[in-house]
């Protein structure tokens, strides 16, 4: 069963995350102040964040966090180790094991087939019948990381009817396509080397696959917190491409992120200008209206519609 059995693009989740917050597994303190930040979702990570002989403590710390941390109402996720690696099954029945109830979603990093994911649903569907949770009750997230991942990233995104978002991985993308980089997530010499944004293809194909699923989407993170201007440039570059919103991994990186992803003043005004001469117009049995002498259409309202419902959360 797909993805397309159960919903269209068109009702695809109105709640979308701007601020993703990466943290390690295995840092309590860490993983305290993630919580306690502005960002909008913090993702518990046990992959490159974790050191291979601290994974199986990073693990329990999981459990832990998610049954006994206070959260609020912040949503938490974890990041899994990859389906190749010796962690993963124990990673998955563990924490869903003894945590089930209180995790969000569970990402799934280098998903590069559709069958990776069919392991993932069917694994987490037996783990869900052993602990009396409903079928399909933990959610799933999938990077697409490399060139068999994008070239595949259609069925990945319909392959499961669990699976919430794809992400893109900008570094370990680069390494696949052997494409030389300098700094993860902004802008190098290589860039200017190239007659246009080198990552145009790849976080458009994501974003294409995802929304014809029905999917929410999120960018990679910029690696060096520092580079402010630098972030800000890829938030806006993300954004203009349709993304919801993109990982952190510094708090300081949030404020930009939150900021970016977030209606302007002047689209939130301009959404409500419309929306009133759309209303004015049915309202009179008119089937066109313009506006500031734009003509708006159904596409128009459904745009407008969704810088609504962001500048609303």
């Amino acid at each position: 069963m797909t993805n397309d059995d159960h919903y269209a693009p068109e009702n695809e989740r109105a709640t979308a995350w701007r601020s993703l917050l990466s943290v390690p597994a295995s840092n309590l303190r860490m993983v305290e102040k993630a919580f306690a930040s502005d960002a909008d979702a913090v993702l518990l990570d046990l992959e490159d964040a974790v050191a291979p002989e601290a994974k199986a403590d990073a693990r329990r710390n999981v459990v832990r966090i998610l049954k006994e941390l206070d959260r609020g109402d912040k949503a938490g996720l974890c990041r899994v180790n990859a389906l190749d690696t010796p962690y993963f099954y124990r990673d998955l029945i563990e924490i869903v094991e003894e945590a089930g109830h209180d995790l969000d979603a569970v990402l799934i990093p280098k998903v590069n087939r559709t069958e990776d994911l069919h392991v993932v649903d069917t694994l987490l569907s037996q783990i869900e019948a052993a602990v009396d949770l409903e079928k399909g009750t933990v959610k799933v997230e999938a990077q697409i990381e490399s060139a068999a991942g994008l070239v595949n990233a259609d069925g990945i995104a319909r392959a499961i009817a669990r699976l919430e978002a794809l992400h893109f991985g900008p570094g370990d993308y680069a390494a696949s396509v052997r494409m030389p980089q300098t700094s993860i997530g902004t802008m190098d010499e290589w860039d200017r080397a190239y007659p246009g944004h080198r990552f145009h293809y790849p976080m458009h194909r994501t974003l294409v696959a995802a929304r014809a699923a029905g999917l929410r989407t999120m960018d990679g993170p910029v690696a060096d917190h520092r580079d402010k201007k630098g972030l800000r440039e890829a938030c806006l570059i993300a954004r203009s491409l349709g993304f919801d919103g993109k990982w952190c991994i510094h708090p300081a990186q949030i404020g930009t992120v939150n900021d970016a992803f977030s209606p302007t003043r002047k689209e939130i005004e301009w959404a409500q200008k419309v929306m009133k001469a759309y209303e004015e117009a049915n309202a009179a049995g008119s089937g066109s209206i313009s506006v500031e002498g734009q003509m708006v259409d159904a596409a128009s309202i459904r745009m407008v519609r969704r810088i609504l419902d962001l500048g609303q959360g």
